[in-house]
C-alpha cells in the first residue's frame, strides 16, 4: 500500500496526512487506587481506640500517551517497547511490573499496523487518529503525564546519502505545540536518534530546554548486558576508543554512536563536544586504519579478546568507519564489523591494556522482545521522577554524529569513499557525568510466551 509521506520540509498541520480510519475503543478510567487498611488491629493490641486516621495521599501511575509510526510486527520497536510499558519488563534478574498507564496510542501508518490495533483492542486503549487528540485525550489541554514516541520502522523513503526519513520530528513537533498551547509540559522519550537532520534534532532540544521538559530517548544497547559487568568510573582518562558492531546503515550506525558516547561522556573533565565527524567506505577503512596506529591497536586488542584469526574484521564485504575528534584531543572511531556483537576497547592513560567490555547478542528467547528490558526500565523512570537518566545532550551528540557521517560522502550531489571531515563547532555540547552504571545484569529473561496472549 502507498502512504502519503509528511511534508518534512513545511509547516505541517496537526492531523494525520493520511485518511485514516479510528480504531478506538471506549476510554476506560483504568488507575488503580491502593488500598489503605484499617486500625481495627492496633486498637485490639493496644486497648486504645485509634483517632481520626490521615489517609495518606494515592501514588497514582503516570498517564502516558505513545505515539508510534508503525506497529505491525512482533519486531518492530513499537512491540518491543509499548508492550513492556503494558506487562512490565525483565530488570535485574526479575520481572518487574510497569509503574505507568498507557492511556493513549497514535499510529501514523495504522491501516499496516494490524498487530497494534489487536493489542490496543485487548487492553481498551485509545488509538486516536491525530498526535493532538492522543496527548489531549480528545480534548483541548495536555491530558497526559508523559509522552513517548517509537518512530521507527514503517514505509518510509530513504534519501540518496542512506538517511530514512523517519517522521520522529513530525510527532514532536505536534507535541511541543500542545504543551504551548497547555502551558505546561511533561517527559518525553523519543526512540533512537532526535531525526536524521541535525537542523530538527537540535531544534528539538532546544524545545526541550525552553519548555522545561525532561528529554531522553536513544539506543537500547548502551543498557544492554555486558560482558564483564563494569562501568567505566566517572573522570576516567580515556585517550582514545574505538566501538566494533554491525554498522552498515544509519540505523545501526546509531546503535554503535550511542555506545560510543554513553562510554567517552565519563572521560576525565566530562564532556567537551565534537569537533569533526568524517567517514570512510570500503577498502579505504582499513588504509585510514593504518595510518592511525591508535586505532588499528585498539582493533587488534578486540580481535584477540574474542580469539578471532589475523584478518577476521577485514573480511568484511561493507567496511565502513566513522571517525570523531572531540574539542578536548580525545580520538573515536566506529567500525562496521562482524562476529563481537556491540564492543567498546578504550585506550586509558596509565594503563598497560585497552579497558574492553562488549554487548553480546539477544539475551534469552525472542519472545521477550529484543534488547529492550533495560530501556522500558529507564522509559518509566523518567516518566516516575520527572528527571533526565543521562544528560539530553548525549543523545542529541550521538544524532549528530550520525547525521553528519552520513553527510561526509556526499558533497555537491557526488559521492566518495573517503568523506570529507565535516567540523562542528556547533556540536560543542559540555556537560559532566554524574549517573551510575544503567545496563541490565543478573539472570536472563525465561523463555515464556508472550504475556498478552497472542504473538501476531
Amino acid at each position: 500500500m502507498t502512504t502519503q509521506q509528511p511534508d518534512i520540509t513545511g509547516p505541517v498541520p496537526d492531523s494525520n496526512p493520511i485518511n485514516q480510519t479510528s480504531n478506538s475503543v471506549p476510554f476506560l478510567n483504568r488507575r488503580k487506587m491502593l488500598e489503605i487498611t484499617g486500625m481495627a488491629g492496633l486498637a485490639a493490641l493496644t486497648g486504645v481506640a485509634p483517632g481520626p486516621v490521615r489517609q495518606p495521599a494515592v501514588q497514582e501511575r503516570p498517564r502516558i500517551a505513545c505515539l508510534i509510526s508503525y506497529w505491525g510486527a512482533t519486531r518492530s520497536h513499537a512491540d518491543w517497547i509499548v508492550t513492556k510499558l503494558l506487562d512490565g519488563y525483565w530488570w535485574q534478574g526479575a520481572h518487574t511490573p510497569s509503574r505507568v498507564e498507557v492511556v493513549a496510542v497514535y499510529i501514523h501508518q495504522l491501516q499496516e499496523s494490524g498487530l497494534g490495533q489487536k493489542i490496543c483492542k485487548s487492553k481498551n486503549i485509545p488509538i486516536f487518529k491525530t498526535v493532538g487528540e492522543a496527548v489531549t485525550l480528545g480534548g483541548k489541554e495536555l491530558a497526559v503525564d508523559g509522552v513517548v514516541i517509537v518512530g521507527e520502522h514503517g514505509e518510509y523513503p530513504t534519501n540518496l546519502k542512506g538517511q530514512w526519513l523517519l517522521p520522529r520530528w513530525w510527532i514532536y513537533q505536534q507535541v511541543v505545540r500542545v504543551f504551548e498551547q497547555s502551558k505546561r509540559s511533561v517527559p518525553v522519550f523519543n526512540d533512537k536518534h532526535l531525526s536524521y537532520s541535525w537542523d530538527e534534532a537540535k531544534w528539538m532540544f532546544d524545545k526541550s530546554r525552553e519548555l522545561n521538559f525532561p528529554l531522553t530517548g536513544g539506543s537500547s544497547i548502551p543498557v544492554h548486558y555486558r560482558k564483564p559487568e563494569i562501568e567505566i568510573d566517572i573522570d576516567t582518562p580515556i585517550k582514545s576508543s574505538v566501538v566494533l558492531g554491525g554498522a552498515p546503515d544509519e540505523g545501526a550506525l546509531f546503535h554503535c554512536v550511542d555506545v560510543l558516547q554513553a562510554f567517552v561522556e565519563r572521560r576525565k573533565g566530562g564532556e567537551t563536544g565534537v569537533r569533526s565527524v568524517q567517514c570512510i567506505r570500503g577498502a579505504e577503512t582499513w588504509k585510514w586504519t593504518e595510518r592511525n596506529p591508535w586505532a588499528a591497536r585498539l582493533l587488534e586488542s578486540v580481535r584477540t579478546n574474542f580469539n578471532l584469526k589475523p584478518g577476521h574484521f577485514q573480511e568484511i564485504q561493507t567496511p565502513n568507519v566513522c571517525i570523531v575528534e572531540y574539542n578536548d584531543g580525545t580520538k573515536a572511531a566506529v567500525y562496521n564489523t562482524k562476529g563481537v556483537g556491540w564492543t567498546y576497547a578504550g585506550e586509558i592513560e596509565g594503563r598497560k591494556e585497552p579497558t574492553i567490555i562488549s554487548m553480546l547478542d539477544w539475551p534469552g528467547p525472542f519472545s521477550q522482545y529484543h534488547a529492550s528490558n533495560s530501556q522500558p526500565h529507564w522509559i518509566v523512570e523518567t516518566m516516575v521522577t520527572k528527571k533526565e537518566p543521562f544528560p539530553a545532550e548525549r543523545l542529541l551528540l550521538s544524532t549528530g554524529i550520525t547525521a553528519f557521517n552520513m553527510e561526509s560522502n556526499w558533497e555537491n550531489g557526488r559521492f566518495s569513499a573517503v568523506g570529507r571531515r565535516i567540523e562542528t563547532p556547533f556540536m560543542n555540547m559540555t556537560y559532566r557525568s554524574t549517573r551510575g552504571p544503567q545496563f541490565n545484569a543478573g539472570e536472563r529473561p525465561p523463555n515464556v510466551p508472550y504475556m498478552r496472549g497472542f504473538s501476531e
